[in-house]
């Protein structure tokens, strides 16, 4: 038995796996080993395994052997194993160190490289594995590398011609499980003469 991961927060008591033996007289269904921490109890006659207590995600997978026995004679009885994993919930946020930069660019530049903004995130693997996009991009005039965070413009500007400020506003967006989360982080972006 191979069941649907649970999550880190998963509360106890909570149902995870049927074990049925085909047998036309009752059994009797106990846990034998592999479950060293007590992480799991199983219903002696409907064969219903819960979680009895909150799970570390460190312990996990667990590999466990659940025994049917003849309820007449112990000496009849067959063992499968359970296999249960656990994954990371997305505990954290992706974070900026500023929620606000300031840049200057000098107008007639080809488009170039303004500034690389890095998020962090504490989470463990694709919940901490982060990709950058921009909220608005001021008619295409800004991109940014959706991996190493860096805010390029994509085209050159004239100082006396357009706007001399623009607000790009960019975010870091998460891989979370059950959900992705974002941080969000203003540029603002001075031409100068």
């Amino acid at each position: 038995y191979h069941p649907a991961p649970l999550t880190e927060r998963t509360a106890p008591d909570t149902f995870v796996v049927q074990i049925a033996a085909l047998y036309k007289l009752p059994v009797n269904y106990s846990i034998v080993s592999g479950d060293e921490k007590g992480y799991f109890i199983i219903h002696s006659s409907s064969g219903i395994i819960r979680t009895s207590k909150n799970l570390k995600l460190e312990d996990f997978p667990v590999n466990f052997n659940v025994r049917a026995t003849d309820s007449s004679d112990a000496a009849i009885f067959n063992e499968v194993k359970v296999k249960v994993e656990v994954i990371d919930e997305n505990d954290f946020p992706p974070v900026f160190p500023s929620s606000l930069l300031e840049e200057r660019l000098a107008e007639n530049l080809p488009a170039t490289q303004i500034v690389q903004l890095k998020a962090q995130d504490n989470d463990a693997g694709r919940n901490g594995f982060l990709t950058y996009g921009i909220l608005n991009g001021h008619g295409l005039k800004f991109r940014i590398n959706e991996t190493t965070g860096i805010l390029y413009s994509s085209a050159s500007f004239d100082y006396e011609e357009e706007p001399t400020e623009y607000q790009v506003v960019v975010f870091a967006e998460d891989d979370g499980i059950p959900e992705k989360k974002r941080a969000y982080c203003t540029v603002v972006i001075k031409i100068t003469d």
